[in-house]
């Protein structure tokens, strides 16, 4: 017979994870560190200068200047509602974006990657994915549930990433925000514990030296080892 009060699962051996804190999460292609202003601002500076497409979808910038920039990440990594990493590309050896914990929610068990900015240099790059698989499998290691991906609708390249990554898409939050004077339609994206083994062995697949010929040309794709383990894809982008 039927529940005619159906519940969600009862979360009996599960506890809230710890609130990320200041960390270095490190792996083969990259170093993810504590985003510092002082140590970070002139060098991202320099890797984002010229590159003003980068901001596009971003609730900041383009900066005029190194010391305008600098104001800025002083004050966002002030502020206790964001984890931010600088993310240095070992293989160009050269610090090439940014990256942050927001939302964070341990009592839900809920986390979100965001605020990510990602030079040209960096983007596309072994190093780039690293990064997201290395805040990703901190996030489930340390016990949360749910890992979330929220972007522009408009913006098809993170939508893309979203997807590439292994998370699932699960729908547009029309008029979300409003974000410089223009309206905002948010797509969403997440992946789940239950998700995460299978996620990893794709990204261990992925990542090993063997996947990769000589000129770096990978032999099987991200997307292609995530693909069983996405519950749903984005129909804007296709499989």
């Amino acid at each position: 017979m039927s529940d005619p009060r159906p519940r969600g699962t009862a979360l009996d051996d599960w506890t809230p994870p710890p609130a990320p804190a200041a960390m270095v999460l490190d792996g083969a292609h990259v170093r993810l560190e504590p985003l510092d202003a002082a140590d970070h601002a002139a060098l991202l500076f320099q890797a984002f200068d010229g590159h003003d497409a980068v901001w596009d979808y971003m609730p900041v910038g383009p900066f005029a200047s190194s010391a305008q920039f600098h104001r800025w990440m002083r004050d966002i990594t002030a502020s206790p509602d964001y984890v931010f990493f600088a993310i240095y590309d070992k293989d160009r050896e050269a610090y090439g974006g940014f990256a942050s914990y927001l939302r964070v929610q341990p009592s839900a068990g809920s986390i979100e990657v965001g605020y990510i900015a990602m030079a040209p240099a960096l983007q596309r790059t072994i190093a780039a994915s690293e990064a997201m698989y290395l805040m990703m499998g901190w996030a489930f290691e340390a016990g949360y549930r749910r890992y979330e991906w929220k972007c522009d609708a408009l913006n098809l390249p993170s939508r893309s990433a979203a997807q590439r990554l292994g998370l699932s898409y699960e729908g547009i939050f029309r008029q979300a925000t409003v974000v410089k004077g223009r309206n905002r339609d948010t797509a969403w994206f997440a992946a789940i514990d239950a998700e995460w083994p299978a996620l990893d062995e794709a990204f261990r697949l992925w990542l090993d030296p063997s996947n990769f010929g000589e000129t770096g040309q990978q032999k099987s794709s991200l997307s292609d080892l995530t693909r069983l383990v996405r519950v749903s894809d984005d129909p804007a982008l296709g499989r």
